[in-house]
């Protein structure tokens, strides 16, 4: 397979595993849209890390595959495409990436789903799809400059430049630099941590945010009041209230 989900303690990794770039191509793309899917219906997934390996993230797409493609069918495959990416950004709990070495093209865009992104000192991200001719097809084009603005996005993305960990940071395009033999450590004590928290309310607060993002500010609003007015329903609510009250905070034990 060239993508697996392996879980533990709460802890889903969907790990990419195409040697020797991790090139995304249709198999790999229709697989990670299934595991997302899976991930989010587990209910022993309460985290997840993407990750490609400790020497690299993911390369792009694959050149050679979609090149023997012509207008009609990239025209039946874009949209498959983007499912799979929008899969992963809609997994309604805790997604952190892990970035070793190249995240460039589908790659980058994949690390763009995640809600968290802990990059290797020695990482490079980019959108080189403009060098072939083309534009991001995997949601670059909107997540990118939701995440870092517009016109940063458009610098990366009309000059398909790559950017070294320390430039990625400065801009926003990722959380956390860290040495490439703590990425995956590091990114497994995030997700650790989330992954006891409470389930609900980790969910409303991702679906209030995003949701929030592509919506005017009194929708926005709505939908964060409405989720917050629901998690009074739930036994987290109980818990976590409770145990305020008598423990004080940051003690609640999730389920």
């Amino acid at each position: 397979m060239t993508v697996s989900l392996e879980v533990s303690e709460g802890v889903g990794t969907i790990r990419l595993d195409r040697p020797p770039m991790n090139a995304l191509d249709i198999a790999t793309q229709d697989r990670l849209r299934e595991l997302a899917e899976e991930a989010t219906r587990r209910d022993d997934v309460r985290a997840v890390i993407l990750y490609g390996g400790e020497k690299v993230f993911a390369a792009g797409a694959d050149i050679k595959e979609m090149q023997d493609m012509d207008h009609t069918a990239m025209v039946l495959r874009s949209k498959a495409l983007q499912d799979s990416f929008t899969a992963v950004a809609r997994i309604p709990k805790p997604v952190v990436a892990a970035v070793t070495g190249y995240a460039l093209g589908g790659g980058c865009e994949l690390a763009l789903c995640a809600d968290f992104r802990i990059a290797a000192e020695g990482a490079k991200l980019g959108q080189p799809e403009i060098l072939l001719g083309l534009i991001p097809g995997a949601g670059g084009t909107q997540r990118l400059s939701r995440l870092i603005g517009p016109s940063k996005a458009k610098d990366l993305i009309f000059t398909g430049r790559m950017v070294k960990a320390d430039e990625a940071l400065a801009l926003g395009l990722v959380d956390r630099v860290v040495p490439a033999d703590e990425v995956y450590e590091q990114a497994r004590a995030w997700a650790a941590r989330l992954a006891q928290g409470p389930a609900l309310a980790l969910r409303a607060a991702k679906e209030s945010v995003d949701a929030g993002l592509e919506t005017d500010i009194d929708t926005g609003l709505t939908i964060e009041r409405n989720w917050f007015a629901g998690l009074f329903a739930t036994e987290d609510r109980e818990r976590g209230m409770r145990s305020f009250v008598e423990e004080g905070p940051g003690k609640a034990k999730f389920l």
